[in-house]
């Protein structure tokens, strides 16, 4: 029984020896040394700028002739292609039978001759939301008939040159672009709608003559420049100028004279006072909507019979004097006047964010028959 139990003994120490003798040792440290802490990876940081866009949507081959795969051509709009949208980085060949292209809301960077070799009958072409810095010079060379063109929202720092003669509309709101190159408007005698709102011009960038052949103009719109004076040699049968957001500090006597079917005029958000006022500078006949909102105004200036709204909230106006801004004296005029043509028009006024106090002034009340309504 003994023997036994020491044999069972010595092989529960040589099981536990061997067991002791499989365990990993610990290395030796150094004398003096620590234990190095474990290096982390860096996280990799995303670029401010994507570096690789998403593939080009690629459509099934077309039965339309010389329709590409990066586009959609309808066949009920057989002169249209619809490329918008489609993750492009350059502009594919157009074919001859397009006249309505659809560009907008891709990746394209620069427009090339090579794309329109063939598209001379294209009269839209819409590139708004692209990244668009360059133009080829000679490609309105092969869009004689182009009529409406729409790069919105783009990289240009300049106005295109050579652009097209026929060319009605320009839209080039929200680029960059603080260069107009001398002469480039002097051969665009069809332009209806100049657009170069939310872009860098400045009073420099305004030449004399900048707008010289633009005879059939008529909207321009300059708001949201950096300009501090008003823009010389505007053409003057325009209907509509927009100026809202500059810096502009006074208006020219007489600004307005020569200006005979003037019907909306947007300075909002400028740096207007009395003194760079002339009184009557907006003394326009044909004049129905005056935007004059968000300046340092401390009276209002004097209006024509024709004007039917007039904004001057936010601005720095105590009082108002019906009386003084009356085409007519107010103590002439009957209270059964019936010749609603002979009295003034305006009908919508808004003085809200001013220092001025209830109640309206009853002046007001009698020369302006036909307010609607009137923010204060």
């Amino acid at each position: 029984m003994r023997a036994r139990l020491g044999l069972f003994l010595l092989l529960s120490l040589l099981l536990i020896a061997a067991v002791w003798g499989q365990a990993p040792k610990p290395r030796p440290r150094k004398p003096g040394g620590t234990r190095r802490p474990t290096a982390t990876r860096p996280q990799p940081v995303e670029p401010a700028e994507p570096t690789d866009f998403p593939p080009p949507i690629l459509g099934p081959p077309s039965n339309i002739p010389g329709c590409p795969r990066e586009c959609f051509c309808p066949p009920s709009f057989p002169s249209a292609l619809y490329c918008d949208g489609r993750n492009l980085r350059k502009i594919p060949i157009i074919p001859a039978w397009a006249h309505y292209l659809y560009l907008q809301n891709n990746y394209i960077d620069e427009v090339t001759v090579e794309s329109f070799k063939n598209a001379t009958e294209l009269k839209w072409v819409n590139l708004d939301n692209n990244r668009i810095r360059r133009v080829d010079r000679q490609l309105f060379d092969k869009l004689p008939n182009l009529l409406f063109l729409y790069m919105e929202r783009n990289n240009l720092k300049e106005v295109p040159n050579d652009l097209p003669p026929n060319l009605e509309q320009l839209r080039l709101s929200r680029n960059q672009i603080s260069k107009i190159p001398p002469g480039v408007f002097n051969k665009m005698e069809h332009l209806v709608l100049l657009d170069l709102h939310h872009n860098k011009l400045g009073d420099s960038d305004l030449g004399k003559n900048i707008f010289k052949g633009l005879k059939n103009l008529v909207q321009l719109n300059l708001a949201h420049n950096i300009l501090r004076k008003m823009p010389p040699n505007v053409p003057h049968n325009i209907f509509q100028l927009f100026l809202d957001r500059n810096n502009i500090e006074d208006i020219p006597q007489g600004y307005f004279k020569d200006f005979h079917n003037l019907a909306f005029v947007r300075l909002n958000n400028n740096q207007l006072t009395d003194k760079g006022v002339p009184k009557t500078v907006f003394n326009v006949s044909s004049l129905l909507d005056l935007h004059l909102a968000y300046n340092k105004l401390s009276n209002v200036p004097v209006f024509n019979l024709q004007l039917e709204q007039l904004y001057l909230n936010n601005n720095n106006i105590e009082k108002i004097n019906g009386t003084e801004i009356c085409p007519f004296p107010v103590m002439s005029m009957s209270m059964s006047m019936n010749d609603e043509d002979a009295m003034p028009r305006l009908r919508y006024l808004r003085l809200d964010g001013n220092a001025l106090k209830p109640p309206i002034p009853m002046d007001l009340i009698m020369c302006f028959r036909h307010l609607k309504s009137i923010v204060m």
